[in-house]
């Protein structure tokens, strides 16, 4: 006798009460840069992406993570092992697993960034055995979430520059971020060529990534807001300088905003930082902090302390995920992540009037791995 559609029904609620996950890969891709890219404390020519993927009733959730490819080597020698046989309806179960399972390596840098692509994958798998968008899953607060260009590297002459910034406020980006730090004589003067290409519309933020102390950061954020209409310094001094950070934001001139925290590996970390008052607008970035998982955590310290909270790159994922966030304002489109999940992954989503939009048709986090294109990076 035909089944019927409550049988069928409830044989696949069972099914999916029964959902365990089944294997756990990852894989290192290394991709050059479209051209040589540097900030105020580092310079480089490639990017590796670690790509994680997790198995489950015959779905497979896709998750990376730009790190060491030593975090691929965690996943897959440490937390493959922790996690098999766990819910796969249940990914805050299985990233527990995978924390305990690295307390003997240190958890900040490699292992996290290990379990942050680990625990993507399986809130990806999860979406995509419930026949739903990550973004949906999650629960959307925001229909879309603003995005900002990234870019203008220190190793970019002032042609490129202009270029770069300029394209993103042609396609409707209302606000761009450039590099400050390796030349501080010459930040000023780049500065204003940046202003000059995008227009007098359109938001300027810089990021020093740590590379100024606290009185060239003071003296350079007064000159950037009088001269250029900066809005935004972010890590204008190191991350790891709280007293730094909120002498900045106590000084800085009205209408800028300090930010800092893309480096966080933990909620303790967010927390000594909120604590400290050291920023206007905490960063955080899904791919490091401990995934979605954690993601939701650092968003939950930003609300209780009514502060707001930037999504630092990896724009494929953060597009999802910070719909879900009530004090996301907006989200990094990077220039070279942006680039890579492109070249890497079908469904990738690109601004549209100056929004990244989750599409929740699509299953997950809507991206599909391109085999062909990633096996010419390993």
């Amino acid at each position: 006798m035909a089944e019927s559609a409550a049988e069928a029904d409830g044989r696949a609620a069972t099914d999916l009460a029964d959902a365990a996950i089944e294997d756990v890969s990852a894989r290192a891709l290394t991709i050059p840069t479209d051209a040589p890219e540097a900030d105020g404390t580092l310079s480089w020519e490639q990017t590796t992406i670690v790509v994680v993927q997790a198995r489950s009733s015959g779905h497979v959730g896709t998750g990376f993570s730009y790190a060491a490819g030593a975090a691929a080597q965690v996943v897959e020698g440490m937390l493959a092992d922790a996690v098999r046989g766990a819910d796969a309806l249940s990914p805050r179960g299985a990233w527990q697993r995978a924390r305990e399972a690295v307390r003997n390596i240190g958890y900040p840098g490699v292992a996290a960034s290990a379990i942050s692509a680990l625990d993507i994958a399986l809130w990806d798998l999860k979406a995509r055995l419930l026949g739903v968008s990550v973004s949906t899953l999650l629960g959307r607060v925001h229909d879309g979430v603003r995005a900002y260009g990234s870019g203008g590297f220190t190793s970019y002459d002032d042609e490129r520059l202009r270029e770069q910034l300029a394209g993103w406020a042609r396609d409707g980006l209302s606000a761009v971020k450039m590099k400050v730090g390796s030349e501080p004589a010459r930040d000023p003067e780049r500065v204003r060529v940046a202003r000059d290409a995008i227009g007098p519309d359109v938001e300027l933020f810089v990021d020093a990534n740590g590379a100024y102390d606290r009185k060239r950061a003071l003296s350079l954020a007064e000159r950037f807001a009088a001269e250029a209409g900066v809005s935004w310094f972010e890590e204008p001094v190191s991350s790891d300088d709280l007293e730094g950070l909120r002498l900045l934001r106590d000084r800085a001139p009205a209408g800028m905003q300090v930010a800092a925290g893309e480096y966080g590996y933990g909620l303790h970390y967010f927390r000594h930082m909120l604590d400290a008052g050291a920023v206007d607008v905490l960063q955080a970035d899904v791919t490091r902090c401990g995934g979605i998982t954690a993601m939701l955590g650092v968003a939950a310290l930003c609300e209780a302390r009514s502060l707001e909270l930037s999504a630092h790159t990896s724009p494929s994922i953060h597009t999802h995920v910070g719909c879900a966030l009530a004090p996301l304002v907006h989200v990094e489109y990077f220039h070279d992540h942006a680039r890579i999940e492109q070249m890497l992954f079908d469904g990738a989503p690109c601004p549209r009037g100056g929004v990244l939009y989750p599409d929740p048709n699509r299953l997950g986090l809507g991206l599909e791995l391109r085999e062909e294109v990633a096996r010419r990076y390993e």
